[in-house]
């Protein structure tokens, strides 16, 4: 579970004239607008909330590759601290642990909705699932509150650093008291991407489970 709540998180953006200037709102609504398509790099720590909140705990750190395009096309990849896979075609997500040789597929369906990754990998209506404001400056940064509408989601609440119309990194707090930091780099909007790109090849041998 904790390998594929990792997954919902990134972001990318359009920059313009004056987006420096620009609220965490409106440059937002700039990236959702313009980015169909984008690829780059992630790192991610996690933040285990201790007695009560009042200490935070660093726990696993990880990296990896993302590519994605709109809407529930991603592939997104750990290279550390373990090879791990999740790649969804549009309608199945699939969850490649390569040291089990291990496929977990699962339907994509509306799972995406108030999950962070309806952010990066949904669609644009992203108002229709979250309720956005602004968040103040922090670290350079102009942060974006995203907090989920449905009361089922197993995330309270969903943060967005940006600057100069890219979003640079993203804070999640599950309902948990665990919070996820992710930062980006290395973000290229709106690549070529081949027609099967996001088609999913099964592994020689994998042990297929379907949830």
């Amino acid at each position: 579970m904790q390998r594929f709540k990792a997954i919902f998180v990134l972001a990318g953006g359009l920059l313009l004239a004056g987006a420096a200037q620009a609220s965490a709102l409106e440059q937002f609504k700039s990236f959702v607008a313009s980015t169909k398509s984008a690829k780059g790099e992630f790192s991610q720590r996690q933040i285990k909330n201790m007695d009560g909140g009042s200490t935070a705990k660093p726990s696993s750190n990880s990296s990896g590759t993302f590519v994605f395009a709109r809407p529930g096309k991603f592939i997104w990849t750990y290279v550390k601290p373990y090879d791990q896979l999740l790649q969804a075609d549009g309608e199945q997500l699939y969850i490649f642990d390569k040291d089990l040789n291990q496929v977990t597929v699962k339907k994509l369906g509306d799972a995406l909705g108030s999950s962070p990754a309806a952010i990066l990998f949904g669609s644009n209506d992203l108002e229709k699932n979250f309720t956005l404001a602004e968040a103040g400056t922090k670290e350079g940064l102009e942060w974006l509150k995203a907090t989920p509408k449905a009361k089922d989601t197993s995330f309270e609440q969903i943060s967005i650093g940006l600057r100069n119309g890219l979003p640079e990194a993203m804070e999640l707090k599950d309902s948990f008291g665990q919070v996820s930091v992710l930062a980006f780099k290395k973000f290229e909007k709106n690549p070529a991407l081949g027609a099967n790109a996001f088609k999913f090849v099964m592994p020689k041998g994998a042990d297929v489970f379907n949830n």
